[in-house]
């Protein structure tokens, strides 16, 4: 069938009515946001929103509802998909925004695309890897990996991905999302290795719409966490204060779900893999501890400092 491209829908939208069908490639997703109120009364009052991306450039794409069940867990990073009969709406000015892995691809911040059940009945169709044709021009999904090393000089709020392997697990706790509130957020602290610093990430991960992962996070296991980012200097020695924390397109990954990832071609994937099997495993794992409360960022020594 014809197809348009998101460069073409940015300049067309409003002089249209009905789009031609879309060929993209997620190259980021968010965690599913659940916006019910006691006073709507609405079956699925779900969102959740992924960045995609063609030859022309990048876009945001909603899902809504009662797509969210449906759909939310099948829609990857890397996923390719054919989209029909779904809806261009302006972007929402509050979203908060994936830091693309290419610096160079055109992100189109006007418009979104928006897939509903209804008006219009959204059709949406996955492309399995091996169909897809180099003549398509759809980008690769790009990373931003750093090592421990690199971390320490790495500006306040930069967003990057990591791997390491997993040396401490704390239990999981809760924060109130604001004061008086009934709503938590469910987070854990991790401490994770990658051979480069004799200090490890020290990692704040919030649950995300993976469940089965964010349990599953122990000792000895090979952690990747996407779209992380740094926090710098809360105290007077930043050096041991700085830490990654999770943001709204975090995606989180451990031993058993690697398999298939955009992310094992990535360089420095491979050289921490290439350091990993020069390691011995009984030594590793007597440096592991799990569970236990972890204050942090760490009081001071003594009161008077405090």
């Amino acid at each position: 069938s014809k197809l348009t491209n998101l460069g073409h829908l940015e300049m067309t939208w409003r002089s249209s009515v009905r789009f031609h069908p879309l060929l993209v490639r997620i190259l980021h997703k968010s965690r599913l946001r659940y916006y019910g109120k006691p006073e709507k009364k609405m079956d699925m009052p779900y969102q959740a929103y992924f960045e995609v991306a063609d030859g022309s450039g990048m876009m945001s794409m909603v899902l809504w509802n009662s797509l969210c069940p449906e759909w939310y867990h099948s829609l990857k990073v890397g996923t390719v998909l054919l989209l029909e009969k779904y809806a261009i709406k302006s972007s929402y000015k509050f979203k908060t925004q994936a830091t693309p892995g290419d610096a160079q691809m055109k992100r189109f911040a006007t418009i979104e695309i928006s897939l509903n059940v209804r008006d219009p009945p959204t059709e949406i169709s996955i492309i399995p890897e091996e169909m897809v044709k180099p003549e398509w021009g759809l980008p690769e999904v790009k990373y931003r990996f750093i090592t421990r090393s690199e971390l320490d000089d790495l500006p306040h709020n930069h967003s990057c991905d990591v791997i390491g392997l997993v040396t401490f697990v704390g239990r999981v706790e809760r924060a109130r999302k604001r004061e008086h509130s009934e709503d938590f957020w469910i987070y854990r602290w991790a401490h994770a290795i990658d051979g480069t610093s004799d200090q490890p990430f020290i990692l704040e991960l919030f649950a995300t719409s993976q469940p089965d992962v964010f349990e599953r996070i122990h000792p000895m296991t090979y952690l990747v966490c996407t779209q992380m980012r740094v926090i710098q200097g809360l105290t007077e020695n930043p050096s041991r204060t700085v830490y990654l924390t999770t943001s709204n397109e975090s995606q989180i990954f451990i031993t058993g779900w690697h398999k298939g990832q955009p992310y094992t071609k990535d360089a420095k994937v491979k050289n921490f893999i290439q350091w990993m099997k020069s390691q011995s495993e009984a030594d590793q794992i007597k440096k592991t501890v799990i569970g236990g409360y972890y204050p942090f960022p760490r009081p001071p020594d003594s009161f008077l400092k405090y």
